[in-house]
C-alpha cells in the first residue's frame, strides 16, 4: 500500500521508530558539530506553567494565526456533515471528498475557539458542532464506537481501505468532549456522552494492555502498537476515563518511556517527529501535574527546546536554520509526505522548514517559537501564508513552497496557540469528568518539584 494511502501515522511510526528497544541514548554532538552558536546559547528555557504574556504584536499576529486556520476548519468542512477535509491546496481549493476524522477532532475544536474569539458567531458555531455530533452519532460507520480514518465528508463512507483507527478516533473524542463543555445542557452535550460512551476500550485492549493502531474488517487489528511515548497519552487516558467500558489502571504504566539526552537535557521522548509532544497536550492539561514517570508539560519544554538545539547544529549543513527559522515535524516536502525530526535525525531532513513544528510548540518556548512565527511571516510573505495561515512546509534553500495545508497541520498550530494565550482548549476540556478520572486513574497528582534540565523520573 502506497504510504500516502495508509494510516499517516501508521505508516510514520513504521519509517521512524525502528530500533526503538534500544536503551536511553545520548545524542550530544551528534555529527560533531561544535559551532560557536552552540557554545553560545543558554540555558534550556523554563518558565512557570500557565499562559505566556505576549507582546501587542505577537497577540496580532496569533489572531491572525487563529483566524486563517478557523477560516480552514470552516470552509473545508460540509456544512450538515461536520466532516473537515484531510487537506486542501491553499491557493486553489478543489473540492474533493477526502475527509479525515482527527481533523475533524480539530474543527471541532476549532469551533469553540472560533465562537470564543468572534470568527463565528455562537449560535453559528453551534449550529455547526449539533449537524456534526447528529451525524458522528447516527450515520458515521464505527466498529465498537472507534471510527474509519478517513471518509467521504458528504456520505461517511469509508475511503482509502482504510483502518478503524485508535488515535484518530481519540483526536475525534477530545474535540467532541471539548464541543460538550463549550456548549452545556444542549443536544451538543448529550450527544457527546452518548458517543464517547459508546467506544468499547475493552474490546481494543482484550488481549494486550498495549493497544493497537487500529482494526480493518479485512485483516482484524493491526500489528503497530501504542507501546512508545508519543501522542498514544491521550488514547490511554481517555480510555481510562470510561464509565462505560474503561481500560484497566495497569494499562498507563505499560508502555515505554524511553530518556534521550541532547546537549546536557535530558528528557522522554521516541525516534519520532516533534508532533509527538504536542498533540495529547493539545485537550490535556499537564501543567503542574506528574504520575510516577515525568512532568510531560516540563518533558515537552525540554523536548522542544533540544529539537531547538538540534536544528542550530544543522545550520553548518542548512544554513537556512537559525534561531529565527527551525522545526522540523511530519509533513509535506519536495518529494511527499515525510516523518523527519530530531534528535536523533528521523529521515532525509534537506532544510525543510514546517512552520506547525513551533507554532504546535508555543506554550512551551513562547518566546522561542514566536519568534519564529513572526520571522516566516514577514520574511516569507504570500509565498509561505495563505488564507489558512501558513502552508505545511517549505524549503528556503531551493526555493520549494508547499501550496497545500494538511488539516492536523493547521489544527495543532490552532490550538495550541490558543492555549498558549488563553488556556482555552485546555479549561474548557478538563472540565469533563472522563479528563479529569483518566488523570487520576493513570496516577497524576500535583507537581511539587521546582523544573529543572532534566525531565525526572521516579527513583528506582
Amino acid at each position: 500500500m502506497s504510504p500516502n494511502k495508509q494510516s499517516r501515522r501508521a505508516w510514520i511510526k513504521q519509517v521512524a521508530r525502528a530500533g526503538l528497544v534500544l536503551p536511553a541514548l545520548s545524542l550530544r554532538g551528534l555529527g560533531d558539530f561544535e559551532t560557536q552558536a552552540q557554545r553560545a546559547r543558554p540555558s534550556p528555557v523554563t518558565h512557570p506553567n500557565g499562559p505566556q504574556p505576549f507582546s501587542k504584536t505577537d497577540e496580532e499576529l496569533l489572531d491572525q494565526i487563529e483566524e486563517a486556520s478557523f477560516k480552514y476548519f470552516w470552509t473545508q468542512a460540509h456544512p450538515e456533515t461536520g466532516m473537515v477535509l484531510d487537506r486542501c491546496d491553499a491557493f486553489n481549493p478543489v473540492t474533493n471528498d477526502l475527509g479525515s476524522i482527527a481533523a475533524t477532532g480539530f474543527g471541532l475544536t476549532a469551533l469553540c475557539i472560533g465562537a470564543k474569539r468572534g470568527y463565528a458567531s455562537h449560535a453559528a458555531a453551534e449550529a455547526r458542532a449539533l449537524n456534526t455530533l447528529r451525524f458522528l452519532w447516527k450515520k458515521l460507520p464505527n466498529h465498537r464506537g472507534f471510527f474509519y480514518h478517513f471518509a467521504n465528508i458528504n456520505t461517511g463512507e469509508r475511503l482509502w481501505d482504510s483502518e478503524v483507527s485508535s488515535i484518530d478516533t481519540s483526536i475525534l473524542l477530545c474535540g467532541i468532549l471539548t464541543c460538550r463543555q463549550y456548549f452545556p445542557r444542549s443536544e451538543i452535550s448529550e450527544l457527546a456522552l452518548e458517543i464517547f460512551n459508546r467506544v468499547d476500550w475493552n474490546w481494543l485492549s482484550e488481549d494486550t494492555p498495549i493497544l493497537p493502531h487500529g482494526w480493518t474488517p479485512e485483516g482484524g487489528f493491526l500489528q503497530y502498537r501504542w507501546n512508545d511515548y508519543s501522542e498514544l497519552m491521550m488514547l490511554y487516558l481517555l480510555g481510562l476515563g470510561s464509565a462505560t467500558h474503561p481500560l484497566p489502571p495497569e494499562a498507563w504504566n505499560a508502555w515505554k518511556r524511553i530518556k534521550f539526552e541532547y546537549d546536557g537535557i535530558r528528557y522522554i521522548g521516541s525516534f519520532a517527529p516533534l508532533f509527538v509532544h504536542q498533540y495529547s497536550q493539545a485537550w490535556f492539561d499537564f501543567r503542574d501535574k506528574r504520575d510516577r514517570y515525568a512532568n510531560y508539560f516540563q518533558n515537552s519544554i525540554l523536548a522542544t527546546d533540544a529539537h531547538r538545539r538540534f536544528c542550530l547544529d544543522l545550520s553548518t549543513q542548512f544554513p537556512d536554520y537559525s534561531n529565527d527559522l527551525w522545526g522540523i515535524t511530519a509533513s509535506d516536502s519536495k518529494k511527499g509526505y515525510t516523518a523527519w525530526g530530531g534528535p536523533p535525525a528521523t529521515g532525509s531532513i534537506d532544510g525543510t522548514v514546517v512552520p506547525c513544528a513551533t507554532g504546535g510548540s508555543l506554550p512551551f518556548l513562547p518566546e522561542a517559537t514566536i519568534r519564529v512565527q513572526r520571522n516566516i511571516k514577514d520574511r516569507f510573505g504570500a509565498k509561505a501564508w495563505s488564507q489558512f495561515g501558513f502552508v505545511d512546509a517549505f524549503n528556503p534553500l531551493t526555493n520549494w513552497f508547499d501550496t497545500n495545508v494538511v488539516g492536523i497541520d493547521v489544527g495543532i498550530a490552532l490550538v495550541m496557540a490558543e492555549n498558549a494565550r488563553s488556556s482555552f482548549v485546555w479549561n474548557t476540556f478538563m472540565k469533563n469528568q472522563e479528563a479529569q478520572r483518566g488523570m487520576i486513574r493513570a496516577g497524576f497528582k500535583p507537581e511539587t518539584s521546582p523544573p529543572s534540565r532534566q525531565s525526572g523520573t521516579a527513583p528506582a
